[in-house]
């Protein structure tokens, strides 16, 4: 593994992750009825804490493409997972809250998670697949089952609506991730006239102020316990399917290593989750708080 590969990854996750927090700090101020609204957006940039925290989020997305740019996808994608582990530092800082067992525990099943599946997996690259057939199909499941999420979360609002939309916004981010990579390499190999003439940025800029709405609407509505580890989880799962489904991405496929690497894919969304789940994350406003807020006077 490159160590420049790794340093971009993590440096990624670490702008990631606390950027993750200040977005939700500001969002869960926004009027509910900018809910999955571009509207929200708009609202959200008169915020500096957003604004600094969407600041973060950008250079952690570039972190991330030039990390792309230099490894496999099912490389990076579990490195950037780790963007939790510092959402909860900060999360840790403001509220003061102990690690405790469970804050150990996730710790060590994302690190541990994302370690055995890099050493038992190997990603290295292989070729890509041409057969543009396979490339839609995959996008299109993917995006599909975003679009089938996202409805669903417009009916359930805050009951489960803000899990919902983290999950969409993870698989459309996971898809952009592949696609900012194809879009690396038409631009290392054809030029600017390559890289304007492909169909793969501009999708790249779709997905990216979609899954923004997504989350900006999950963090919203909810606790970030609530979106971030949904998130987290979805985005790299669905990287790791668009790497080896089209991209070329290559793994180990003995018994031995595929055991190794469904453990370690399993830890790592385990530990997601309790790290999500801990008590320091933001909790947020309940609803009837956010009622009362709305209330004039």
């Amino acid at each position: 593994m490159s160590v420049l590969v790794l340093a971009l990854a993590v440096s990624a996750a670490f702008c990631l992750g606390t950027g993750f927090v200040l977005q939700q700090n500001a969002a869960q101020q926004a009027p509910l009825s900018d809910f999955l609204s571009p509207r929200l957006l708009l609202d959200l940039m008169r915020v500096p804490r957003w604004l600094g925290g969407i600041g973060l989020m950008v250079a952690g997305m570039i972190l991330s493409a030039v990390a792309l740019s230099q490894g496999e996808i099912s490389l990076v994608e579990p490195l950037v997972a780790t963007n939790l582990l510092f959402a909860l530092a900060l999360s840790r800082w403001q509220t003061k809250q102990p690690l405790g067992r469970q804050g150990w525990a996730g710790l060590v099943l994302l690190a541990g998670g994302v370690t055995a599946f890099i050493v038992a997996g190997r990603p290295r690259a292989g070729d890509a697949v041409t057969d543009p057939v396979r490339h839609w199909v995959i996008i299109g499941a993917m995006v599909g089952a975003a679009l089938v999420l996202t409805t669903c979360a417009k009916k359930s609002r805050m009951i489960i609506g803000p899990l919902l939309l983290a999950l969409a916004a993870g698989l459309l981010y996971g898809v952009q991730d592949a696609l900012t990579r194809v879009s690396g390499q038409r631009l290392t190999t054809g030029g600017w006239t390559e890289f304007v003439t492909g169909w793969q940025p501009y999708v790249v800029l779709v997905l990216g102020v979609t899954g923004l709405v997504l989350v900006q609407s999950a963090f919203e509505t909810a606790p970030l316990r609530m979106s971030l580890p949904a998130l987290t989880a979805a985005q790299p799962l669905a990287g790791i399917a668009c790497g080896v489904g089209f991209l070329g991405d290559r793994l180990r496929t003995d018994t031995g290593a595929l055991a190794w690497e469904a453990a370690g894919l399993a830890a790592i969304v385990l530990g997601i989750v309790l790290l999500g789940l801990h008590p320091a994350m933001p909790r947020g406003l309940s609803e009837v708080e956010r009622e009362k807020d709305l209330q004039p006077g």
